[in-house]
């Protein structure tokens, strides 16, 4: 075997050797074709240049000391000690958290139109949105993540720059409902605020309540929305007020659909056993019980209970696009 791969590798060196060292050359035929045949290749384009941009249209991108390497960083082209904008989209990304897009004319073919009028206006607009995190229950899903979407139009006229004023009109206040019952019970919302050193700010924050006239009240997604819950007109104090359940729905309607559980399992409400079971745990911001004893300073403490729930709105169960109803609570 070894000979034999001796003998092979001789006869392909000579066989290599015999192809170098051959003098004649196979040539194809060759043929004149006639004038009418003659091809004509197209001379290929010359590759895009984005910073082929005429003096009159050039725009400075960045300071005006720029140099040519920090031009280049910044995405844009530098020619006679000047650093402007190419024939692209730049996007720049500042350290103070703003941005700056700039779109050529040429960045797309047809080019793009930057001549559009309005009623002898030039209109210039875009939009503007922002993520949300969404929490999804059984019977309905929520998000305390803001929720941003931003249309701005600028018109420009020969003589003149408008600004666009935009106005935010006031929701109707929440329908009142009453329902007949031995005990009378009502909600409301503490106002309360630590205006002093060392105050504790749950304390504080059920010194005061809203009045009816008040709502609807505007909080502020994940700002702690504290609640009360109270046996109204009573002297007995003997009574205790125990709470089985506590809910978020979108209407007056306690019934209505979507709904985002507060507080479950409110057997352990007593207030001899304030209970972690309380929270809603598939809530990532879990409302927080507030126990009430003789230390409160209320004179039937057994008739009271308070909890604080961080705010949120309620989503669309299909899209998941946040709405924007009132968010009312109920409790049972």
């Amino acid at each position: 075997m070894e000979l034999f791969k001796c003998l092979f590798a001789v006869a392909l060196v000579a066989g290599l050797y015999g192809v170098v060292s051959a003098q004649h050359y196979w040539t194809l035929p060759q043929q004149t074709l006639p004038a009418q045949h003659q091809l004509t290749l197209p001379q290929p384009e010359a590759p895009f240049d984005k910073c082929l941009v005429e003096q009159a249209d050039r725009i400075q991108c960045g300071a005006a000391d720029a140099t040519p390497d920090h031009c280049e960083n910044i995405n844009c082209c530098f020619e006679d000690d000047l650093c402007y904008y190419g024939k692209a989209v730049t996007v720049q990304c500042t350290r103070d958290g703003q941005f700056v897009v700039v779109v050529a004319r040429d960045s797309t073919l047809p080019n793009i139109d930057v001549d559009s009028e309005e009623d002898g206006y030039v209109v210039y607009e875009n939009h503007m949105s922002s993520s949300y995190e969404v929490g999804v229950g059984p019977r309905g899903s929520i998000t305390r993540d803001s929720h941003f979407e931003l249309l701005f139009q600028c018109r420009y006229s020969d003589t003149a720059v408008e600004a666009l004023v935009m106005e935010v009109n006031a929701v109707p206040p929440p329908v009142p409902v009453a329902a007949a019952g031995l005990l009378r019970v009502e909600l409301r919302l503490g106002n309360g605020q630590c205006l002093s050193n060392g105050c504790v700010e749950e304390d504080a924050a059920y010194s005061s309540f809203y009045n009816p006239a008040d709502y609807p009240i505007t909080k502020v997604l994940r700002e702690p929305v504290y609640v009360e819950v109270n046996i109204v007109a009573r002297s007995d104090a003997n009574l205790v007020l125990n709470m089985e359940h506590c809910w978020a729905t979108a209407s007056p309607n306690p019934q209505s659909m979507p709904q985002w559980d507060l507080l479950v399992d409110g057997s352990v409400l007593d207030v001899r056993s304030v209970g972690s079971r309380c929270p809603y745990h598939d809530d990532r911001y879990l409302t927080t019980v507030v126990p009430v004893d003789g230390s409160s300073g209320l004179q039937y403490p057994s008739h009271y209970k308070r909890f604080i729930v961080k705010m949120f709105t309620f989503v669309d169960q299909t899209n998941y696009s946040p709405q924007k109803d009132t968010v009312g609570f109920a409790v049972r």
